[in-house]
């Protein structure tokens, strides 16, 4: 087993991992307006078997927590604010893989509103031109008044690893 890696290492490991199934739920949820299990279980898949390699195996022991906390805390969102249960179980896949000191946590809070705004913003747009729309007109998201969190969610976690990757 090789030592663990620096903070910056660590993250492009993780980002280089975690790229493709970012970009599956990004378009599932597009698509589909679902996130599928399969995405959810392949994140926590690449985090019980590259997590122990990268990190202090006390840290990614301790990283596990954030994965409970999140799903508890998004359990009670999908039952009072009518957050999509698939949104819930990707964000308690992708905590583990999150930086939670201080800084991480300010970089989370920052990049998550942002980019949910951005996607927000950009998906309505789009869905409002004919042109873009008939790039893909099967999509359920350009049907349905709800919005695919997926997006911000998969972003968040994208541009967190990729932040702390270049930090470094």
């Amino acid at each position: 087993m090789m030592a663990p890696l620096p903070p910056a290492g660590q993250a492009l490991v993780f980002l280089i991992a975690v790229t493709p199934i970012c970009a599956w739920v990004i378009f599932t949820d597009l698509k589909y307006m679902k996130i599928r299990n399969a995405a959810v279980l392949a994140l926590l898949a690449v985090f019980a078997l590259i997590g122990p390699v990268v990190l202090p195996v006390e840290l990614w022991l301790w990283r596990w927590s954030n994965a409970v906390v999140v799903l508890a805390i998004g359990v009670l969102l999908h039952l009072r604010a009518g957050f999509g249960a698939g949104d819930v179980k990707f964000a308690a896949a992708a905590a583990p893989f999150l930086d939670t000191s201080l800084p991480g946590l300010q970089l989370i809070f920052l990049l998550l509103p942002m980019l949910t705004v951005a996607a927000l913003l950009t998906h309505r747009a789009a869905r409002a031109l004919p042109a873009l729309r008939g790039c893909a007109p099967d999509w359920v998201s350009w049907r349905r008044a709800d919005f695919p969190f997926g997006i911000p969610l998969a972003a968040t976690l994208w541009f967190s690893l990729a932040l702390s990757a270049l930090a470094g």
